[in-house]
């Protein structure tokens, strides 16, 4: 080291040494040097400011939507999921009803010429409950018994009001009447031959109010209605049945097979 150097003096850098004319090197020392980052942009921000501040509240409010929603479909479900487990554990059962005994009085088939008859016909019904723990409430009020032949209308009446009791039967007697029917010409000679041919075929209508009944619960009333197609040898106060078929069904129903 020479006597005129400076100890703490830094040689020149090499590039220096090829600098053009009239050019300057400034050297700042390193602790002096301040980075500031740039600006942020005020759009990108208000949009990260907006989103965190909004997005607890839309967090809250899809967990009520989705509670509501879930309570709603709860209620929707609950009666076909207690119908389902009443049907499956119980095994309900539609009532059978059937015709016994028939007993006609009325008509005058010593006449030839269409008249004017006032039929009376006394059906007993029987009606079983095949049921294990579900009972039945029947209604005399809105009932109707009706019995046609041909697709006529003879006569009409109503069911009596009883409870129907688990593995039960009830045997009842009805009394149907029918007032001035006038008969025709082609349906006299009609009937008179199916009397004739101990071939007359007749069709018992039912129709009641019922409500269905588990312990201290009760269903809400609905209509049960049957039909009878029985054949009898005559129409008389002895009037032998010789075949029948019947069938019961529900309306607006919705808990029971048919049957």
């Amino acid at each position: 080291m020479g006597d005129g150097d400076h100890p703490n003096k830094a040689p020149p850098a090499a590039s220096a040494m090829n600098l053009p004319p009239g050019t300057y090197i400034i050297r700042v020392p390193n602790d002096q040097i301040i980075c500031h980052p740039p600006p942020p942009n005020p759009n990108i921000q208000k949009r990260r400011t907006f989103a965190a501040a909004s997005h607890p509240r839309h967090a809250r409010r899809c967990c009520t939507c989705l509670r509501c929603f879930s309570f709603l479909l709860f209620l929707l479900l609950s009666p076909l999921i207690a119908v389902g487990v009443v049907y499956f554990v119980c095994d309900p059962n539609l009532p059978k009803f059937t015709v016994d005994r028939l007993s006609v009085d009325g008509f005058a088939f010593n006449s030839t010429s269409p008249l004017t008859v006032n039929p009376e016909f006394h059906v007993t019904v029987r009606a079983e409950n095949p049921n294990n723990i579900i009972g039945f409430s029947y209604s005399a009020k809105r009932s109707f018994v009706t019995v046609s032949l041909e697709s006529n209308t003879l006569c009409r009446g109503s069911l009596p009001s009883f409870y129907h009791g688990p593995r039960n039967v009830t045997v009842f007697k009805t009394a149907l009447s029918g007032y001035e029917i006038r008969l025709s010409e082609p349906f006299w000679k009609s009937l008179m031959g199916l009397q004739g041919r101990k071939s007359v075929p007749i069709t018992v209508d039912f129709g009641v109010p019922v409500r269905a009944g588990l312990g201290g619960m009760k269903s809400w009333t609905f209509e049960m209605k049957a039909r009878c197609g029985l054949t009898v040898d005559k129409l008389g106060v002895d009037s032998r049945i010789t075949s029948k078929i019947c069938r019961v069904h529900l309306v607006n129903f919705f808990f029971f097979p048919p049957s």
